[in-house]
């Protein structure tokens, strides 16, 4: 009675796999096309592009250390406050919208896509654009970078807030309220203790990227050190420039430095 051996051919991924890889690939590869036609590279920039950045870094050389005080401290002070109060305003507007998105606690759906549209509202408007438009209603100045900030980070704050409400253990909360507790009180001793560790390092860690973003705004008119920049890039002074981006770049880092020490002894 002879034997039959069937064989097997191995195959890593099905017919159906392959061609679902082979679709997403070729969906990359025409993006990538269009993208690439519609920057229009002019080759003769390109060419020149390590000529001009040398001659721009030898015009940045040496820095004007002595225009510090007189025209960056100030300045960077304020950016630093334009962050702190703007992280604290978006805080006071960011909790009531993320409680209000958190499904758990708020059990009515028109509140929680109405809280969901703002926080969305608030994360598909750029800072820039925030900022534009806040100086067109202030005018010039760091009032206009606060809010900017603030309504910037709203959507940020609110939206994982709101994720770790969600994401709370029911048990504490069932037992405070079986026990007749008043919906503060639920909150505050249910709620709170396991979001608190959460909700302070999304507090540090928001307050990082707008000590960023606050360098940034301040190119359209809204306060800090970004119109000093500014300034310095419209009158081509490029030793003051070199300066001035120094000067953020130092403050970012200790800003990630004290943020990183701060979670470490609270969190």
């Amino acid at each position: 009675m002879s034997e039959i051996i069937a064989t097997h051919k191995w195959e890593r991924f099905t017919f159906r796999e392959r061609m679902a890889r082979f679709a997403v690939f070729l969906g990359f590869a025409i993006a990538l096309s269009l993208s690439i036609s519609t920057v229009e590279v002019i080759p003769e920039f390109l060419y020149d592009a390590p000529t001009q950045a040398a001659d721009l870094l030898v015009r940045m050389w040496p820095m004007d250390f002595a225009y510090y005080p007189q025209g960056i401290h100030e300045a960077m002070l304020e950016t630093l406050h334009i962050a702190s109060l703007g992280t604290l305003l978006a805080i006071v507007m960011a909790v009531p919208v993320g409680i209000m998105a958190a499904n758990n606690i708020v059990h009515f759906s028109p509140l929680n896509w109405l809280a969901k549209l703002i926080l969305v509202s608030s994360r598909s408007v750029n800072s820039l654009v925030w900022a534009l438009l806040f100086v067109a209603i202030f005018g010039p100045g760091p009032l206009a970078g606060t809010v900017c900030i603030g309504f910037r980070s709203v959507g940020f704050v609110g939206k994982l807030f709101a994720e770790a409400l969600e994401e709370t253990n029911p048990g504490p909360v069932e037992a405070l309220t079986a026990a007749g507790a008043p919906w503060f009180s639920v909150f505050l001793k249910g709620y709170w203790p396991q979001v608190a560790p959460a909700f302070w390092g999304i507090f540090l860690f928001r307050w990082d990227i707008n000590v960023r973003e606050s360098a940034v705004i301040g190119l359209v008119g809204a306060g800090g050190i970004g119109m000093v920049l500014d300034t310095a890039l419209n009158l081509f002074y490029w030793d003051r420039v070199s300066v001035i981006l120094l000067s953020i770049f130092a403050v970012v880092i200790l800003a990630e430095l004290l943020v990183t020490y701060i979670r470490k002894r609270i969190i």
